[in-house]
């Protein structure tokens, strides 16, 4: 319900849940509706936003999505929206007086939570995402075809043969076969017209080979220094990469549902992140807590024990971050003693329980203390401390004799990283990629595309 402000004359909003289900249904009925052009423009808008590091409250979205749709764009739109309408009020802006949140609710794309996406408007948003980044791809030359209703055994390739009787007619390449006919009909010098009269060798069908289950987990820094800005654009590192895991998700949902994809956000510690969840997260505040920190070690160890549950063939661990390891786990008694010898003003951090439950509340994730219960803290500028480097090389190689594969996915402006990273993968015969941060959403979909195609055809060479 809209409330005026009696100092600036601005308007705000509340929002509450309707009890009564039925009388909300018969409200809707007959209520001017959003033209899709305009629904566009909000979904987009709200997928933006909703990738901030703060997540802005349904008041703050209601005034973000009315300046939206009060761009002079938007308003020269519905100018000629409005030409002959008799009450010349605004169709998309406000319709019948409803808040623009109030509308998306209604339509379910969101919900009255400080997590204000809905599951619709997660995938609806995340589709987006993932269409603008596979047009960037020229995905139409991919050879993708969804394969949700032949079931999880195949994949469909782009290549296609020559049609069988009794074979799967789903798999029917109708684009070639009626070329096929066309052709076949100019060849026998019979005029081409429609109906086209299609003979069954003229029909192609697209091939497929058995899949192969990848399980991957992509691991993503969460230190303080993520949530800068690019030297590309205005989005910070953490935002550029939720939007790509985001894609990527929705990606993984859409055309390989055999396939597993986790997400693992780590700082000093690591926790398990639900899909859901992907747009909410947040990086740790330099504080107390020391949780901005950037452990690896971490991170392989959680996304370890998650792969050793799972049952796919293939097992992945991609890692994606800014700046190099600067905390590492105590495991061995004396340890801490023996680097306190060496270098007497070192850090160690243990966290508390209100800490853990605090991140529980403010980030919605619980982070992981089975892995290690006291973190050593070091950073260097532009240089990896040696105790940590090497034990962070150590995990790697923990993950390697697992049969996990570990890639590295380096989105910072600094060729520092380049050298420990690639020592580190050398360990465990991985790639390392080094990358404009703008253009993560694009490297890790054609990352993830080219190591299922390379996956799927080497299985079906034996």
């Amino acid at each position: 319900m809209p409330l005026r402000s009696k100092s600036d004359g601005s308007k705000k909003y509340l929002y509450f849940p309707s009890e009564d289900k039925g009388q909300q249904e018969q409200q809707q009925k007959g209520k001017g509706d959003l033209s899709k052009e305009a629904l566009d423009k909000l979904l987009k808008a709200a997928g933006r936003e909703v990738l901030r590091e703060k997540t802005p409250t349904l008041q703050e979205l209601e005034q973000i999505l009315q300046g939206v749709m009060s761009s002079p764009a938007e308003e020269q739109t519905n100018t000629k929206q409005q030409q002959g309408s008799k009450s010349g009020e605004r169709k998309d802006e406000d319709a019948d007086g409803l808040p623009l949140v109030r509308q998306l609710m209604q339509k379910g794309y969101l919900k009255d939570s400080p997590k204000w996406l809905s599951n619709k408007g997660f995938v609806s948003i995340g589709t987006k995402i993932l269409t603008d980044v596979m047009k960037a791809l020229k995905a139409g030359e991919s050879g993708l075809h969804e394969t949700h209703d032949l079931g999880s055994g195949s994949m469909v390739l782009d290549t296609s043969k020559k049609y069988e009787p009794g074979d799967d007619i789903r798999l029917l390449n109708v684009p070639k076969s009626l070329l096929n006919t066309i052709q076949r009909t100019s060849k026998e010098g019979k005029e081409v017209k429609l109906p086209l009269q299609i003979d069954v060798e003229d029909l192609e069908e697209y091939e497929t080979m058995q899949d192969v289950r990848v399980a991957v987990v992509y691991c993503i820094d969460l230190s303080s220094t993520m949530r800068y800005s690019t030297m590309y654009g205005d989005i910070s590192r953490i935002e550029a990469a939720k939007r790509a895991l985001w894609g990527l998700y929705l990606l993984n949902r859409k055309f390989f549902p055999s396939d597993s994809v986790y997400i693992v956000g780590f700082g000093a510690l690591a926790s398990k992140v639900l899909p859901q969840d992907i747009p909410y997260l947040k990086t740790f505040e330099p504080g107390s807590d020391f949780l901005h920190y950037t452990n690896y070690q971490a991170a392989f160890r959680l996304a370890s024990r998650i792969l050793q549950k799972d049952g796919a063939m293939n097992k992945r661990i991609v890692l994606v971050t800014d700046g190099h390891p600067s905390a590492c786990f105590i495991d061995e008694e004396g340890e801490q003693e023996k680097i306190l010898s060496q270098r007497p003003y070192s850090h160690f951090y243990a966290p508390d329980s209100g800490t853990l439950e605090n991140i529980r509340q403010s980030h919605s994730m619980n982070l992981d203390v089975a892995s290690g219960e006291l973190v050593y803290l070091c950073y260097r500028y532009r240089q990896v401390d040696q105790y940590i480097g090497a034990r962070t090389i150590i995990e790697a190689k923990k993950c390697h004799s697992m049969k996990i594969d570990i890639d590295t996915i380096m989105i910072s402006e600094e060729d520092s990283l380049l050298g420990y990273i690639n020592e580190m993968e050398k360990y465990v015969k991985g790639r390392s990629y080094y990358i404009n941060p703008a253009e993560i959403d694009k490297v890790l979909l054609t990352d993830y595309l080219s190591n299922k195609k390379q996956r799927t055809i080497r299985a079906g060479s034996f």
